[in-house]
């Protein structure tokens, strides 16, 4: 994929953009425009600071990315808009100066939906760098920051490379984002989140960054109110305004270990009180997100799981292991029920039919939770992590052998939540150590959740886990350090980058560095470390 622009120029572009060109001039270049006739703008004029969340892109196809901001110029106390739908103007242009506008319009941004705004311009080209900012209409007309995005190859189209990221689990009360300032200068395609985008938890005073409000979010306000918390972040702003994100979601987004209808403490929240919460949760994450409206809630359902072709490189399969899950099990017999699942059947058959067909040299799953066997005790006795794929042996049978046919290129499962890195071979038959190699898992570390890794927790770690490891020969590499994970795809191998520090809780913290580099080779499945 080619490039024109540094993402180092784009750090200037924001400022550029109060001075640049106003919008919502006629335009000679082609325009799409929302349905702007149902109401008037004589209205009294909007609060200032409008733009507090920032803009994000996302879901790149090759003739569109959807645009993304939310008015909120009193971002934790329910967004301080007004209780009425608000025009707002959007441009599109080659150059961050906005010279040269190929695509413009408008759209409503309602009070519905928290004054979010999902724009999915059209005609747009194949491959191509773009920028893109927002203006409210009215008195004043301010205009937002401007962010920058990419459209995907042609379908089908021969694509030679692919750089892009993939991060979890960034818990705002752990740690600051700085991380994301070393991912603006890696000039990626796109960035998979793989859940935990907020952290449900409850407010702690010694927190080194309180959580807002008085206990766990549980209504739309409350939601509402900590994405915006977390999207006022400096650092997590600037990391969505360089590149289009890829996001599905895990269980900190609304319950820990909630599955399907079931909350973590179904003695504490009726099935009525969970339903409301999830469909709370869904909604604010849907206000938040640069996804399409074809994932717009529909009361507690919502479409997550998608998928992304980058021509006939590698193809996105976007997973949703929370939705239709059957609940956690206790025990390994359990485990083993073949009526338990994790993707549903629907999921199942559209993930096989993706996977088995397409011109793609590469499959890379985004996932949630870790999908190779990892016993958590060394020595004779054994212990699992019942939320994780483990804990659904028969759906992961049924995954491995899909990935086992010769029709499948080159699967790699790409992974958060562990807050750990595990890098690791998917074997054939999991529970049986020595099985064929069928694929590999990149389980990313967290970009807070954790906290900072000084020396004595590494060792700590290494304790417990390095005697694991002796005994489980599909690991390759472990390591507890904080970091996002840098791929870059060819068509004959896929190379990936640790990228980490010790630590989190100091605005500025450490330089980020490579701290070790994986290789999976084209038609030869498993991971190597470099």
């Amino acid at each position: 994929m080619t490039d024109s622009l540094s993402r180092r120029r784009l750090l200037g572009a924001a400022a550029v953009a109060a001075a640049s060109v106003g919008l919502g001039a006629p335009a000679a270049a082609a325009a799409t425009t929302g349905t702007s006739t149902a109401y008037t703008s004589a209205r009294p004029p909007l609060p200032s600071g409008l733009f507090t969340l920032g803009v994000a892109s996302g879901d790149p196809l090759p003739t569109s990315t959807v645009l993304w901001t939310r008015l909120a110029p009193d971002p934790i106390a329910g967004g301080g808009m007004p209780e009425r739908a608000v025009e707002v103007q959007w441009e599109v242009a080659t150059d961050e100066r906005f010279r040269r506008v190929v695509r413009r319009g408008s759209e409503y941004a309602r009070p519905e939906f928290g004054h979010s705004v999902h724009v999915d311009p059209q005609g747009l080209r194949p491959d191509t760098e773009y920028f893109y900012r927002f203006r409210a209409a009215g008195t004043g007309g301010e205009i937002s920051p401007v962010g920058r995005t990419r459209t995907a190859p042609a379908p089908g189209a021969r694509a030679g490379s692919l750089r892009f990221a993939f991060a979890s689990c960034q818990n705002f009360s752990a740690g600051y984002f700085h991380l994301y300032r070393d991912l603006v200068q890696q000039d990626v395609a796109f960035v998979a989140f793989l859940g935990d985008y907020i952290y449900e938890s409850a407010p702690v005073a010694t927190s080194l960054r309180v959580h807002e409000g008085t206990g766990e979010p549980y209504s739309l306000l409350n939601y509402r109110n900590r994405y915006a918390q977390y999207r006022t972040d400096p650092d997590l702003q600037a990391g969505h305004a360089a590149a289009p994100w890829i996001v599905t979601l895990d269980d900190h987004e609304i319950d820990n270990n909630w599955a399907d209808d079931i909350p973590q403490d179904p003695g504490s929240q009726t099935p009525e009180a969970f339903r409301a919460r999830r469909i709370a949760a869904f909604q604010a994450w849907y206000e938040h997100m640069p996804v399409r409206r074809s994932s717009r809630p529909n009361g507690p359902d919502m479409q997550i799981f998608r998928r992304f072709d980058f021509g006939d490189l590698a193809r996105v399969h976007v997973l949703d292991t929370r939705q239709y899950r059957s609940d956690q099990v206790a025990t390994i017999a359990e485990a083993e029920d073949p009526s338990r699942t994790m993707l549903g059947e629907q999921q199942e058959k559209w993930l096989d039919a993706g996977l088995l067909s397409g011109p793609q040299k590469w499959n890379l799953l985004a996932n949630q939770t870790q999908v190779a066997t990892n016993d958590r005790t060394a020595g004779e006795a054994d212990s699992f992590d019942l939320d994780n794929w483990d804990g659904y042996r028969a759906s992961r049978r049924k995954l491995m052998d899909t990935f086992a046919s010769p029709r499948v290129a080159n699967p790699v499962v790409l992974t958060g939540d562990r807050h750990s890195t595990f890098i690791m071979n998917l074997e054939r038959n999991p529970e049986q150590q020595g099985t064929a190699v069928v694929g590999a898992e990149l389980c990313g570390t967290s970009i807070t959740s954790g906290g900072d890794i000084p020396p004595s927790s590494q060792q700590q770690f290494h304790t417990t886990y390095d005697p694991i490891a002796a005994e489980s020969p599909h690991w390759r590499y472990w390591d507890n350090r904080r970091g996002y994970i840098l791929c870059d795809v060819s068509r004959d191998r896929m190379e990936s980058t640790l990228r980490s520090t010790e630590v989190v809780t100091k605005q500025e913290g450490p330089p980020v560095t490579p701290a070790a580099r994986f290789v999976t080779e084209s038609g030869r499945r498993g991971v190597t470390v470099a």
